[in-house]
């Protein structure tokens, strides 16, 4: 036996691991856990603890605390494996929701039930203002960082197991997209027209590309004579303020997007423009210009643009949608148009098709229908003789046909011929 457990008190069991024997000395070596629950979970922790040592995984017990762990894990993984915008919200989370309701839990007695009643109530009563409940997709986000910090607990040893994996998230619904109507297009370009920001959310609703992507357009990643986009970086603003540019997440996501004549048209002339204007100002206008910036040559604010696209819309009594989703507008409407979607997934920037036929799932039934449509006037229009046999041959099986003769006395080429049917 490598171990044994005993009562310490209602609810609470000293788990003693046997460790084998110290090498210099000869004496037995023991680790001493305490487990709070029943005698069946102190029984399991020490099934999973012999096991672990077995397979050289066994950490030894220390009193380091979850919301220490996570601090620790913040500054020697995440700020060398991530984005600062990924920091940045791993940081708030940590802070203002792990940290207050399982920081002062040590470590290894962390349990899939300290998890699991913690998202319930994160679910209820998990807003920071006290105003309510935390949405199941921000749950399960919690979640999930929850889950990487104890991944790397297990592989630098700090614990035998991650408990994460055992506990059941709460399951997002999936959200309904909102996108403009047809429309309501051009409703949206009269409204915008009227705005300096005509061009920014014409190249928005024309190509798909994200807020940050166009942010981050240069002159020199444009050729208008191809009319083509090659999206290489996106911009965002953190809650400090500061504006960082930098290289797409995916690999996919750096692309070249085709431009619509009518849109590399109006880019050409946002260019002429933006010339005349950098000449009034004294200096003369580069490549490495951003596209859409501000008179001393620095890219718009992604919140202002935001913001202006809101007001925009309620102006002109069109209805409320995120600036983003003129991406899925851009999106369902070329599907809607017979567009295929691996050309569709190829402009969005998807890893995959499959990414692209899921979120817009909801225009597949519409396109299957088109499709089948399409199908059955094509085998009409490319075979009217022989649907017009077809048609004959199920006449001449009754009994009688209409004249009243009897069935076999004409064949179907004849009274196709003669015209009987199909005068």
């Amino acid at each position: 036996m490598r171990g044994h457990i005993r009562q310490r008190s209602k609810g609470s069991w000293t788990v003693v691991l046997d460790t084998g024997r110290d090498p210099e000395t000869g004496k037995r070596r023991q680790q001493w856990h305490t487990i709070r629950g029943t005698k069946r979970d102190a029984e399991r922790a020490l099934h999973e603890m012999i096991v672990a040592l077995e397979k050289g995984t066994y950490a030894k017990p220390n009193r380091l605390t979850l919301g220490e762990w996570l601090t620790q894990w913040f500054q020697s993984y995440v700020i060398m494996q991530t984005t600062p915008r990924t920091q940045e919200s791993y940081q708030s989370i940590m802070r203002c929701h792990l940290v207050p309701a399982l920081g002062a839990i040590p470590l290894i007695q962390l349990q899939p039930q300290h998890l699991q009643s913690y998202y319930a109530r994160a679910l209820s009563e998990g807003r920071a203002d006290g105003s309510g409940g935390l949405s199941a997709r921000s749950v399960l986000y919690h979640h999930r960082i929850l889950s990487e910090a104890l991944s790397h607990a297990v592989r630098v040893g700090m614990v035998a197991r991650n408990v994460a994996e055992v506990v059941d998230p709460p399951r997002p619904t999936r959200p309904k997209l909102a996108t403009l109507a047809s429309d309501d297009i051009p409703k949206l370009l009269e409204a915008v027209a009227e705005t300096p920001y005509y061009v920014f959310f014409s190249t928005l609703l024309y190509t798909g590309l994200r807020r940050g992507e166009l942010l981050a357009l240069r002159w020199r990643n444009m050729d208008l004579d191809m009319a083509s986009i090659y999206v290489v970086e996106t911009a965002f603003k953190l809650a400090s303020g500061e504006y960082v540019i930098k290289e797409p997440k995916t690999p996919h996501s750096r692309r070249a997007v085709a431009l619509p004549p009518s849109l590399a048209l109006l880019l050409r002339q946002h260019r002429v423009d933006q010339e005349k204007t950098c000449s009034q100002l004294g200096r003369r206008l580069s490549d490495d210009d951003f596209v859409f910036a501000r008179l001393d040559g620095r890219p718009l604010d992604p919140n202002l643009m935001t913001r202006t696209f809101a007001k925009i819309l309620r102006k002109a009594g069109l209805p409320h949608v995120r600036l983003h989703d003129l991406r899925h507008t851009h999106a369902t409407l070329m599907l809607k148009a017979g567009v295929h979607p691996k050309v569709v997934s190829e402009r969005l920037g998807h890893a995959s098709i499959a990414i692209t036929l899921d979120t817009y799932s909801h225009v597949l039934p519409g396109l299957q229908q088109a499709a089948a449509e399409r199908f059955d006037r094509m085998l009409e229009e490319s075979a009217p003789e022989e649907k017009m046999r077809d048609d004959v041959s199920k006449m001449l099986a009754r009994e009688e046909d209409f004249n009243g003769e009897p069935r076999g006395i004409r064949t179907p080429d004849a009274l196709i011929k003669s015209q009987v049917l199909y005068p």
